[in-house]
């Protein structure tokens, strides 16, 4: 997998792309061996305050993997990545088993969770993974939660994908009916 990275950071340098090339929604993007790798599906704007340059969601079908746009580069098919639909998909699966595998980690009894605008939430009271049942204990109340409502934050801290305001909302509304919703 580290070679699939490698080339891609190699194309960035060997092609030399320019920015001036348009990455539209619903553009196919192929592969170096000319074959289509899958389409643009979304294209998120450099935020050079973050440090954060162009981004092109490609849809292959199987993921929605995020590609710098200065990888990508105007070759006889098209907009084209130095990888083939394989290497990329295979580059997400891992990805996405290793974001897995960290949030697997991090759901235990007593972990702090932060909210989706990284404040400060609660923490997991109770663990039910057999029935999916996450207790989250809020200064509010308990509220409910399944695996699906977590995940890691870009500092690898446990996040939900609430804000502490929904989450406010939900365990009055719990504390109201008698308990965790």
């Amino acid at each position: 997998m580290k070679s699939v990275k490698l080339a891609l950071l190699a194309a960035a340098i060997v092609a030399t792309p320019t920015a001036a090339f348009a990455q539209d929604v619903g553009e196919t993007i192929f592969g170096n061996d000319g074959n289509p790798i899958g389409t643009v599906d979304k294209v998120f704007p450099p935020d050079e305050s973050q440090g954060i340059e162009k981004i092109v969601v490609i849809n292959t079908g199987k993921h929605k993997a995020p590609v710098p746009a200065n990888l990508l580069y105007k070759a006889e098919a098209g907009q084209t990545v130095n990888a083939t639909k394989a290497q990329v998909e295979a580059m997400m699966d891992q990805q996405v088993a290793e974001a897995a595998a960290k949030l697997d980690a991090a759901l235990v009894v007593n972990a702090a969770v932060l909210s989706v605008n990284g404040n400060p939430a609660g923490t997991l009271t109770s663990i039910d993974t057999v029935k999916d049942a996450f207790i989250l204990e809020s200064p509010q109340g308990s509220v409910l939660l399944k695996k699906e409502h977590f995940t890691m934050s870009p500092e690898g801290q446990l996040m939900t994908l609430y804000t502490r305001d929904q989450i406010a909302t939900t365990a009055t509304a719990a504390s109201a009916a008698g308990g965790a919703q």
